[in-house]
């Protein structure tokens, strides 16, 4: 039997856009060194290291972002347990945006994501932060 996709990976991205609040690449960048903001890198480690990250952002890979909110889960991270403002981004702004839309339906909040992912960050050359 063949698979019936009721619901593209697109519908699903745009759905969590009209939830999530997207932040702009400039607006991003004037909050990277203020203390109360928390970026969040939701891409896998190895495009981490091939491509470097957002300076002083935290590293959680996409699979593990509701067992290290979880405050009850044997893997929560206390960087999720701040009074702060949670900036998620990932290659291109699709990840980030489910990854904000379930931030959010578990009570994460405030909850942005960066338009146009770290792609946006690297082309408008902004500090990268390399990684080893």
């Amino acid at each position: 039997m063949v698979q019936n996709i009721i619901k593209t990976c697109q519908m699903l991205v745009s759905e969590a856009n009209e939830i999530v609040p997207i932040i702009s690449i400039a607006d991003a960048k004037n909050k990277v060194n203020d203390r109360n903001y928390v970026f969040i890198d939701i891409r896998d480690f190895r495009e981490i290291k091939r491509e470097g990250k957002i300076p002083n952002a935290f590293s959680c890979p996409r699979g593990m972002l509701e067992f290290w909110i979880d405050p009850n889960s044997p893997y929560h991270k206390e960087i999720f347990n701040q009074d702060k403002t949670y900036i998620f981004y990932c290659a291109s702004g699709w990840r980030s945006a489910l990854a904000g839309k379930v931030s959010i339906e578990m009570g994460l909040k405030p909850v942005f994501h960066i338009e146009g992912g770290f792609s946006a960050w690297k082309n408008k050359k902004l500090a990268i932060e390399v990684v080893k």
